[in-house]
């Protein structure tokens, strides 16, 4: 599966690991950025180009790190199509994908530990969605927003 991969300064130490990992488990990440370390960077500059890969079809997933998550999740679900989940437990990171077709993981750097990140993006990475009648229903009812 190709992933865009992206964050700000907060996520920035975590980003290298979850590449590695993705990677290892045979997926093709697409790095965003940040490329270097800018403490002045912003978090919706890395959801956009995450967002918009998705968009474009580079990317089938993505996943946004930023210091809580929840900023990162606010701007990707600002673009169409997108589905961006904060994940804290593996439980939301699979029933995100499977019931609602969440299609970007956005995690919290300064929050969730190295250890608990790689299980939780494994887990969304497994995941896949039901397609069940009442979740597809949902679903559309979500896009009918946008």
């Amino acid at each position: 599966m190709k992933i865009a991969l992206g964050c700000d300064h907060a996520g920035f130490p975590l980003k290298s690991m979850i590449a590695e990992w993705a990677t290892s488990l045979g997926h093709q990440i697409i790095d965003v950025g940040a490329n270097t370390l800018e403490p002045e960077d912003d978090y919706p500059d890395f959801a956009k180009a995450v967002s918009l890969a998705l968009q474009e079809g580079r990317a089938e997933r993505g996943i946004l790190l930023c210091g809580s998550g929840v900023g990162v999740s606010i701007a990707a679900n600002k673009f169409k199509g997108i589905r961006a989940a904060f994940c804290e437990d593996t439980f939301s990171a699979h029933q995100g994908v499977e019931d609602d077709d969440a299609n970007v993981l956005c995690l919290g750097a300064r929050v969730t530990g190295p250890s608990l990140a790689k299980d939780i993006v494994r887990t969304f990475l497994a995941a896949r969605f039901s397609g069940a009648a009442r979740h597809l229903r949902r679903v559309n009812k979500v896009k009918s927003f946008e």
